[in-house]
């Protein structure tokens, strides 16, 4: 086979390093480049648009380094991208975290805080008299159920579980574009696609098994949903 590259986009928000190491696992005879360099993220066969930490600094620094003309030119090139947790509430239009925050608007949707939610509040109440309130942030192992069948799904059951840590949820306009949904005091969408895009809320990279058979079809998947 081939060797391809794969770029894993550096803005400067979380450990890209391991997910550049979970790539690098599934896909030994690859070239996994963890850059900002848009040439090279140009060069590039697939694209990994990560994210970690509070949505206004990676706002800040998307746009600061031209990171959000960077995917929509990998995206326009079809080539497939896939979108990492706050790399997924980026592509929404807003968000409500840092006081509201416009995003990049890719995909027509919202992200909320868990706690301002009234279906989360009355969830966490009723839990309280058999024990813990539900806690924000979200963190931990949870169920995705897949609500498509999808590539990036292939040979990973149905419900499997899969790291998450976010205190913000994406709720969508369109639920067409849902290809996975979790449940933690409320249901929110966990993956989303269009077209050769993918993008899910939890981590892959800190996900196992589950997560290294993602990211090994993101290596093969050819864009097409």
């Amino acid at each position: 086979m081939t060797q391809q590259r794969i770029a894993v986009i550096d803005y400067g928000m979380g450990n890209l390093h391991s997910v550049a190491s979970a790539l690098s696992h599934v896909a030994p005879t690859d070239d996994v480049v963890v850059t900002a360099d848009p040439d090279i993220i140009a060069s590039a066969d697939r694209v990994i648009f990560p994210g970690v930490g509070a949505i206004r600094d990676c706002m800040a620094e998307i746009l600061r380094l031209d990171i959000n003309t960077v995917v929509d030119t990998a995206i326009q090139a079809g080539k497939p991208v896939l979108a990492i947790c706050v790399g997924m509430q980026a592509l929404m239009n807003r968000s409500e975290e840092n006081g509201g925050v416009d995003c990049l608007g890719r995909i027509p949707g919202q992200v909320k805080f868990f706690s301002a939610s009234p279906e989360f509040k009355l969830a966490s109440d009723e839990s309280s008299p058999s024990g813990e309130r539900l806690k924000v942030p979200h963190m931990g192992w949870n169920q995705v159920q897949q609500t498509v069948d999808h590539p990036m799904w292939d040979k990973i059951d149905n419900n499997s579980r899969f790291y998450f840590v976010h205190s913000y949820y994406v709720e969508v306009e369109n639920s067409d574009v849902i290809a996975g949904r979790a449940h933690y005091g409320l249901e929110f969408t966990a993956s989303l696609f269009k077209d050769n895009l993918f993008a899910v809320q939890f981590h892959p990279e800190k996900s196992h098994h589950s997560g290294l058979q993602l990211l090994s079809n993101f290596v093969r998947w050819n864009g097409a949903s």
